[in-house]
């Protein structure tokens, strides 16, 4: 009676020849390989030294009137500079720009891929049809899924990391641009194309306004999603907060992993704020 409880049969796949296969595939193309990883090393380090060369309380000072500007209240500026304030008298701040260094550089890469990408299938519903199917498996495979290829093809250390992170994080971008462009009422698009304008210039001065706010919405999740991937590239050599929050788990030091992780909320707290502040204030553009 064992064939009612455990399955009859199972496909022969060999995983042993994809593991080849993908692996044969890294060392044929290793030269493009090392290139992307020399480009992406360069473009996050000189967003580090960025960082690290804007003084400390100048970037608090930016945050808190940030804060106050978009939200209209003083006492969110006050927060928000506060709980910055709180990373570097943890002595977290070097690392705090570690961890920027790379969030930055994958969402300026998802938005750099993304946001095309979004027009383009917001064009065709062919495209959407295709393309859906292939946004939901990246949204809901497992994140450490995508760290077998980054660290197999780019190694370890930052290159991978921004890479995996921006695979991950690139999906609300798309999604969100698409479904912006396409929720414009068409009576205004044709109404823009009535009066002579291109399609191009439709696209630039008609849909891209009108669906701004739900694409800023998309900026701000693509945004929280590589924060979500802080702790998990640190296994493949990512340093930074996530890596004090391995290190104290792999430790078992809890005020280490307490202090390293509470940093990483606020940095996703505050910058969670600023952005939903610009989606609002988009409304309002759009709206006047």
């Amino acid at each position: 009676m064992d064939w009612l409880y455990s399955f009859p049969f199972q496909l022969p796949i060999n995983l042993d020849a994809i593991d080849s296969a993908v692996r044969a595939f890294s060392i044929k193309y290793a030269v493009i390989f090392d290139a992307i990883r020399a480009a992406l090393t360069i473009f996050v380090n000189l967003i580090y030294n960025t960082l690290n060369f804007i003084p400390w309380f100048v970037v608090i000072l930016v945050v808190f009137l940030a804060g106050w500007k978009l939200s209209g209240k003083l006492n969110n500026g006050l927060l928000y500079g506060g709980l910055s304030l709180l990373i570097g008298a943890a002595g977290l701040w070097g690392l705090m720009n570690e961890t920027l260094s790379i969030i930055i550089a994958s969402v300026i890469i998802s938005l750099l891929l993304g946001f095309p990408l979004g027009i383009l299938v917001s064009a065709s519903d062919r495209a959407d049809e295709i393309i859906r199917p292939i946004l939901d498996t990246m949204q809901t495979m497992p994140v450490f899924v995508y760290l077998i290829p980054a660290l197999l093809f780019f190694g370890l250390g930052k290159p991978p990391a921004v890479i995996a992170t921006t695979i991950y994080a690139i999906v609300p971008i798309v999604r969100l641009t698409n479904h912006g462009i396409r929720q414009i009422d068409k009576e205004v698009v044709e109404a823009a194309l009535a009066f002579g304008s291109t399609s191009m210039q439709a696209l630039i001065k008609v849909k891209i306004p009108q669906a701004l706010p739900t694409i800023m919405a998309g900026v701000n999740q693509t945004l929280m999603m590589a924060i979500s991937m802080v702790v998990t590239t640190s296994m493949i050599g990512a340093t930074g907060l996530g890596m004090e929050v391995l290190i104290g788990v792999q430790r078992i030091q809890i005020g280490r992993g307490l202090l390293s992780g509470t940093a990483i909320v606020i940095i996703a707290v505050v910058l969670d704020r600023l952005t939903q502040g610009l989606v609002r204030q988009s409304e309002v553009d759009s709206d006047g």
